[in-house]
């Protein structure tokens, strides 16, 4: 199904840049929700409906109901919920479309194919892509009874000849995916088993494959099969403070919600109030956006989903990607709080144009004599210890005329080299590799810009310098 991509770059998977066609392809995703009523667990309604305003930064590739926390079995009934959402979705793409001058949807069978960074997709390849997937939790569920359309699609979707990775985004439990591992794990040699699972990359919101009221046994759910069974070969996140941070900073940023979002479009109209916190599912998908502030390869860059490090899992006995504990746990809800405001923005801009269909587009920021790494993938340098470094931005631009202001920062959790940033709110940095600087070390920068429109919208380039031998 999938037409064979030849990878220009690779130190980055996110989108593939495409030689064949000149263009960046979109990062595949995989969402398994949970969807339920509003009086039940209005979030992945709230997050489901921020996803489809950005279904242009993403190839939504499965849309998959399943077991979660309120819900074992899953009422089959509520998929309506995600139904709903995608006719929503249906009535406001036109007016979304405007925002890249879009005029139509490709046939079908193509956005079938491969989706280019920038397209939106057409409601019925989404309803096309929304299926059941399963109805019980826990490891216990796995087995020849558990086979679903959800596990079947995810089986077909890792088959196919394309070299991107699968991004799923587990808002209730990953049982799918569990099924679908095993699955192949029954019909396929220990080597197929293993390019199987690494196709596919997962960050759960907490564990939800069980009831909530056995939450803390750990050993219940499929997460911990995964952990221990495919810890060399599966990337996997565990999210035990992104979620929360965005449920509680969604509380106190209420009132923006109810009046930017709420009501803006078909979508808005189904963007429910809030019952425990505020998109708690968020952080998923944000966690993959490509907006070159982070590489979702790379999950010690921080972003919009906060900051990660491996180590031991809240189980105290797998491995996984997590911020549970300190002072990880503090670094990364420090960025949610920085970036929460930008984030927010950048919805609200966009619901706009879900109701109007005209609204503000974020700044591209340009780094001279880097043209040949298009955003959103990091730029690499090389310099030597003692090497003065020159980084222009002032080419960067803004699509609708607004004015920029620039900021330069470092990320000092990763790279082992710190930087002084005199010229940090200027458009070109200047600075110095550190005469002690040794080869093989790194420094991580990044140039954020925002725009003077009444969302100040955001745009990222991330450097990344390595010291080579002097």
């Amino acid at each position: 199904m999938k037409k064979t991509i030849f990878l220009l770059l690779t130190l980055l998977t996110f989108p593939v840049l495409c030689t064949a066609q000149k263009t960046l392809l979109k990062p595949r995703l995989v969402v398994c929700t949970d969807i339920a009523p509003a009086d039940v667990e209005p979030d992945d309604m709230e997050s489901m409906v921020r996803l489809m305003v950005y279904a242009d930064r993403f190839e939504i590739e499965a849309l998959i109901t399943s077991v979660g926390w309120n819900c074992d079995p899953y009422p089959a009934e509520w998929k309506q919920y995600l139904d709903r959402i995608i006719e929503a979705y249906r009535k406001d793409v036109p007016n979304l479309m405007k925002r890249s001058n879009q005029k139509s949807f490709l046939p079908i069978k193509q956005e079938n194919e491969t989706q280019k960074l920038g397209y939106w997709p057409s409601a019925d390849y989404l309803a096309s892509r929304a299926v059941y997937g399963s109805i019980h939790g826990g490891i216990g569920a796995i087995g020849e009874n558990n086979d679903s359309p959800g596990s079947d699609l995810l089986i077909r979707l890792a088959d196919e000849d394309d070299p991107r990775p699968i991004y799923v985004a587990a808002w209730g439990g990953a049982n799918t995916l569990a099924q679908a591992i095993w699955r192949v794990k029954q019909t396929r040699t220990a080597d197929e088993l293993k390019r199987f699972v690494r196709k596919f990359r997962i960050y759960t919101i907490t564990d939800q494959d069980m009831q909530y009221s056995m939450r803390m046994n750990r050993a219940y759910s499929s997460h911990m099969w995964l952990r221990q069974e495919f810890a060399d070969d599966l990337q996997f996140i565990w999210d035990e403070g992104a979620w929360q941070e965005q449920c509680e900073l969604g509380k106190q940023a209420w009132q923006q919600h109810a009046d930017h979002i709420q009501g803006k479009g078909a979508l808005g109209q189904e963007y429910p109030n809030y019952k425990w916190g505020v998109e708690g599912d968020t952080p998923s998908f944000l966690y993959v956006m490509p907006h070159g502030l982070n590489d979702p390869e790379a999950p010690s860059q921080a972003g919009w989903a906060g900051y990660h490090v491996r180590g031991l899992s809240p189980d105290s006995l797998t491995t996984a990607w997590n911020s549970w504990q300190e002072p990880t746990r503090s670094i990364s809800i420090g960025y949610k709080r920085r970036f929460y405001p930008d984030e927010l923005n950048d919805f609200k801009a966009r619901m706009q144009w879900a109701a109007e269909g005209k609204g503000n587009r974020n700044p591209q920021v340009v780094i001279k004599h880097a043209k040949k790494t298009p955003a959103p993938y990091p730029i690499h340098r090389r310099a030597k210890a003692g090497e003065v470094i020159t980084l222009d931005a002032s080419s960067s631009y803004d699509p609708d005329g607004d004015a920029l202001t620039f900021h330069w920062w470092q990320q000092p959790e990763i790279g082992n080299v710190q930087l002084s940033l005199p010229d940090a709110n200027k458009s070109v940095l200047t600075f110095r590799i550190p005469n002690n600087a040794r080869q093989g070390q790194t420094l991580h920068l990044i140039c954020e810009v925002h725009d003077n429109s009444p969302f100040h919208l955001v745009s990222y380039r991330h450097i990344i310098i390595e010291v080579m031998r002097s």
